[in-house]
């Protein structure tokens, strides 16, 4: 039943503990009070009394003994404060677990690393190939410590904002993955509480991936330096590292050229033959001047792999949290383009089909922040921005490809 603010007056000073402490932060116009219809105690129609930060601290602090969490909500030109009933109290977690998982994961790591890098002969004794296998096991031991920094830098990156901004979360979880490509899965990391407000979901979101940057575009130069220019085979399988705009660049900067540089442009104008491979992969550069990726290299390249997929705009990944706090609710609008640019893009790399089965699946809920009325201050804004330019500049359309294997 929806009750006006004079019609609650009686309510208000009787059985009512709630309405005085809202009008304390709020102008109340209109008040719905809960039924069995709706999962809320009441909802306050009105307009807030100064900063909405300041507001829903205030308020949130004054509710907590009546066991209530307060909601901000915008319902079109007006606020609103739902009250709920329940305070969310954060369960410890358990850190063995997560000091289980790192070693797994750093054992899968450095046996991947070790396995894709040897190049002695599966045969014979360990003792006569021990001279193969040391050389291997330290560049598996170089990718191991490369691709985990950045691994470690993105997640910690998560953690320590939501630390500095008093939001529970669990230390991260690694996932090994042997017998893949990086022996890995990644990691993530378990918000036990939803964020306050717009500012700090945008804090903890993005500072997973530019963490992650900071750590993985010094590595990915260093790789390169020590990786070398060779044409690629013509006859035998390939295994092809797709471009970002980014990677593209960085191995410009490092050896001076486009790669993979073709062996013909086969007529086309240089510009439209890379933006044709850029999105396709084709034609297959055999005989064209590459770099061979050292291990470090290869860290690095797949850091900016990570990040691009982090940073996709949907769902809660931790691209939807900036598309969400700069769009709100309309964020849902922009889940048909993402859905159709990977379906899309699946028709050339297939996993990508995956990608947009998942997002699809789980990427129409957003990490929704308590208070929804503090908006972002204009800093946080451009800060914003440019995490979605961020994932243009990274974004590599057709991550791995595999010829003649």
């Amino acid at each position: 039943m929806t009750f006006t603010a004079s019609q609650t007056a009686s309510q208000i000073d009787g059985n009512d503990p709630y309405s005085p402490l809202v009008n304390r932060v709020f102008h109340t116009d209109q008040i719905v009070w809960g039924d069995n219809s709706v999962n809320y105690l009441a909802k306050f129609i009105g307009r807030l009394r100064g900063k909405p930060e300041e507001a829903y601290d205030k308020l949130a602090a004054s509710l907590k003994p009546f066991n209530v969490t307060p909601l901000f909500r915008k319902e079109k030109d007006m606020h609103a404060i739902i009250l709920m009933s329940g305070v969310i109290n954060p369960k410890r977690s358990n850190p063995v677990i997560n000091l289980v998982l790192f070693v797994l994961t750093l054992l899968s790591v450095i046996l991947m690393g070790t396995l894709f890098t040897y190049d002695g002969p599966f045969s014979g004794s360990l003792t006569d190939n021990l001279s193969y296998i040391i050389p291997a096991l330290l560049r598996g031991l170089a990718f191991a410590a490369s691709l985990l920094g950045i691994l470690l830098a993105h997640e910690f990156g998560h953690y320590l904002a939501a630390r500095y901004h008093h939001t529970a979360v669990s230390l991260p979880y690694f996932i090994p993955f042997p017998f893949s490509p990086f022996g890995t899965m990644g990691a993530f990391i378990q918000m036990k509480e939803p964020p306050k407000n717009k500012r700090i979901l945008l804090d903890i979101g993005l500072a997973g991936p530019l963490a992650g940057l900071v750590v993985a575009i010094p590595v990915l130069f260093l790789g390169l330096y020590l990786s070398e220019l060779r044409p690629l085979p013509v006859d035998q399988g390939l295994y092809l590292e797709g471009n970002s705009i980014l990677y593209l660049v960085a191995k410009y900067i490092v050896h001076g050229e486009w790669l993979p540089q073709p062996v013909s442009y086969e007529g086309l104008h240089p510009i439209i033959f890379w933006i044709r491979y850029f999105f396709t992969g084709l034609p297959i550069p055999a005989g064209g001047l590459d770099v061979i990726l050292h291990p470090v290299a290869f860290a690095g390249w797949a850091g900016l792999l990570v990040t691009a997929l982090n940073l996709i705009p949907a769902g809660q990944l931790d691209g939807g949290h900036l598309i969400f706090v700069l769009l709100g609710k309309r964020a849902r609008f922009v889940l048909p383009f993402v859905l159709t640019g990977l379906i899309a893009l699946g028709t050339v790399w297939p996993v990508w089909w995956v990608w947009a089965f998942l997002i699809f699946m789980m990427g129409r809920i957003y990490a929704e922040p308590l208070d929804q009325i503090t908006p972002l201050d204009p800093n946080r804004r451009l800060i914003a921005v440019f995490g979605l330019i961020v994932f243009v500049l990274v974004f590599i359309p057709i991550p791995i490809r595999l010829v003649g294997i």
